[in-house]
């Protein structure tokens, strides 16, 4: 549970439910027809920014409410009692989500295991992603005690997509380390499908690297459409979780040295499992553990977002929460794309 002074008090976001369908549908025909005023070009972007609207259009916070009305609950008793035994795995269940959807969107294709008789090489041995992400246990229990509760017995195909499993636990390991009485986290439509392929190959190269300078930062959030603020303010997921020492910039490797706990540390040695704003705090004292976080000072305009979240917990969280609603709807499969993984390590057929 986290302790703040009364600028870090929580005002909870009204509820959005699926304005932002429509809102985001008519963001990217704007964007779309101020790119460019080549005709052909112009109407291919209007085309695709009406294929994105309709795919959004098939989510819903409501999506399960008839199929699986459990499923709130039993997302929410079982991450927080991983949490109350582990509050470490929070941070790797978001890591295991942005990884997830910065490689071929949020389709649950990071949890497929190697499929040589369905011509799949799984994610999972990446370099970003080996023997380093973890995680997968929780997904596959909470699948199972989904499937067991709103299935049906014998059936060859899911109920609840292993994509939209993710991106409930995310959300909710998110709030649990958080600690915030009356945040809710952010808005999450839901009916995401699964995807039949993985792409260890993208994994090795869209994952922004700890040791990433500031424009390969900037490049890599900006060809998944986010901004600079959406950079800042993601980046503050690093508030909880631990680095591998060799990933750790070399101003603060002693630490790691120093600490001898079997080769990681802390990204946030203060409050390392409680989801705040140390991160922000500990980049302007000089004390950001991996060199990609140190760089976001580089900046004027950077710094001072970090500047203005280190001061409000509050605007930290708001901006936070609103990328990582934007992230969850990243690439999504909806409708007859993809399919609903009985097994999230494996595809049906």
């Amino acid at each position: 549970m986290t302790t703040c002074g009364e600028t870090c008090e929580l005002v909870p976001a009204a509820p959005r439910k699926n304005r932002s369908v429509l809102a985001k549908a008519k963001l990217a025909m704007a964007a779309s027809s101020s790119t460019t005023t080549t005709g052909g070009h112009y109407m291919f972007l209007v085309a695709l920014s009406l294929l994105s609207f309709a795919a959004y259009g098939q989510l819903s916070e409501q999506f399960y409410a008839a199929k699986c009305p459990s499923l709130d609950q039993i997302i929410k008793a079982e991450v927080d009692r991983t949490l109350s035994v582990d509050r470490r795995m929070g941070a790797s269940l978001l890591r295991l989500f942005f990884h997830d959807c910065f490689v071929q969107g949020c389709d649950a294709s990071v949890l497929l295991d190697d499929d040589a008789a369905k011509s799949i090489t799984s994610e999972k041995t990446a370099g970003p992603n080996d023997k380093s992400l973890r995680g997968f246990d929780v997904i596959d229990r909470i699948k199972d005690q989904v499937e067991a509760a709103c299935g049906v017995p014998g059936a060859r195909v899911g109920v609840v997509s292993c994509a939209d499993i993710l991106a409930l636990v995310t959300k909710q390991a998110v709030i649990y380390l958080a600690g915030q009485p009356g945040w809710a986290g952010w808005s999450l439509l839901l009916g995401r499908r699964d995807s039949t392929t993985a792409n260890k190959d993208e994994a090795n190269t869209v994952l922004p690297s700890p040791n990433s300078e500031l424009p390969t930062l900037i490049e890599a959030f900006k060809n998944k459409n986010f901004t600079g603020r959406e950079l800042v303010a993601l980046s503050g997921a690093h508030t909880i979780g631990v680095a591998q020492c060799g990933n750790v910039d070399e101003t603060q490797r002693q630490k790691c040295i120093d600490a001898n706990n079997n080769n990681t540390f802390p990204l946030d040695d203060e409050t390392p499992v409680d989801f705040d704003k140390g991160y922000y705090d500990n980049l302007l004292r000089d004390k950001g553990l991996l060199h990609s976080d140190r760089v976001l000072v580089d900046s004027n305009d950077l710094k001072l977002l970090v500047l203005q979240y280190a001061r409000r917990k509050d605007l930290f969280f708001k901006d936070f929460a609103n990328a990582m609603e934007k992230m969850s709807l990243m690439s999504v499969l909806t409708g007859t794309n993809g399919e609903i993984r009985l097994n999230c390590s494996r595809v049906n057929y």
